[in-house]
């Protein structure tokens, strides 16, 4: 997978609130590792737990009474309007992601069934047939939520934070930071799993014709496709051998291991999301 999607970075202060330190080292380096890496299934997993540790400083941010004070003395700001806005919309996102992981898993599980039923069972071939249909409108989706990230990720910031308190804008900032890393992390992962997405010949397709003429073979190690596309390469054949269903076998092992720990990563995440956003509720309700 090689497709990446930068940071668009929204100008920190010149100089940076006392209370707003930790936040912004943190996201320094997460965006230092996701500007150095390519959009693979460990690199999301990294970022997704980069997330968490943001969000853990963001908690704390959030509990500071300066912090809340100078935030509640603001709440009718258009920012404010703005950064909640966001998390209900990133909280969604955040659900339709963990929602993939959950039906992936259940057409991996589907699919060792029907591989451990071997040769001659038709259950092996309508669930590939169903598989391939999940994965072919998993791919449109994922391109249109990358579609809506991007958009997401322009309206960040929009509104200028003219002649306001230098706490208020160092927090409103940092805030909007965070907003923006979430949009650079969920476009990777949507991209891994609507990969590829970039040519009209796609690494799938070409793989799939050179399996089919001998070139290549199943078992061959392809570097350069991520674990969702050496499951379509294994299946791509409608009749297996015992050989080929071992290998299909073990890659869908690979597959499952990978989804789950991407669940349990989002789980987090989604947790974290509704924590700050009750958090930030809360203030500007007081």
């Amino acid at each position: 997978m090689t497709s990446k999607y930068h940071v668009r970075s929204i100008s920190l202060p010149s100089r940076s609130h006392p209370s707003t330190l930790r936040i912004e080292d943190e996201l320094n380096m997460l965006k230092t590792c996701e500007a150095s890496s390519l959009s693979t299934s460990e690199s999301i997993f990294t970022g997704l737990s980069g997330l968490e540790d943001l969000y853990q400083c963001m908690d704390d941010l959030l509990h500071m009474a300066s912090t809340q004070q100078v935030l509640s003395q603001n709440q009718h700001e258009k920012c404010i309007d703005e950064l909640l806005d966001g998390s209900v919309r990133l909280l969604d996102i955040c659900g339709i992601a963990r929602d993939y992981m959950f039906q992936i898993k259940e057409h991996v599980h589907a699919l060792q069934s029907a591989l451990r039923r071997r040769k001659g069972d038709s259950s092996i071939e309508n669930n590939i047939l169903n598989y391939s249909r999940f994965r072919k409108e998993m791919k449109k989706q994922g391109k249109k939520l990358i579609t809506e990230l991007k958009q997401m990720d322009n309206k960040f910031g929009a509104s200028p934070l003219l002649d306001q308190d230098h706490h208020f804008s160092a927090v409103i900032r940092v805030l909007r930071e965070v907003n923006v890393m979430n949009t650079s992390i969920f476009q990777s992962f949507f991209s891994l799993l609507a990969a590829p997405i970039s040519s009209k010949r796609t690494r799938w397709s070409l793989v799939s014709k050179l399996m089919h003429k001998g070139v290549i073979s199943c078992e061959e190690k392809q570097e350069n496709v991520n674990e969702l596309e050496s499951v379509d390469v294994a299946l791509c054949r409608h009749t297996f051998d015992v050989e080929k269903m071992q290998i299909a076998h073990k890659r869908l092992v690979t597959l499952e291991s990978i989804i789950e720990g991407l669940e349990n990563r989002l789980e987090c995440v989604f947790r974290h999301l509704i924590k700050a956003r009750t958090s930030l509720l809360n203030i500007i309700s007081q």
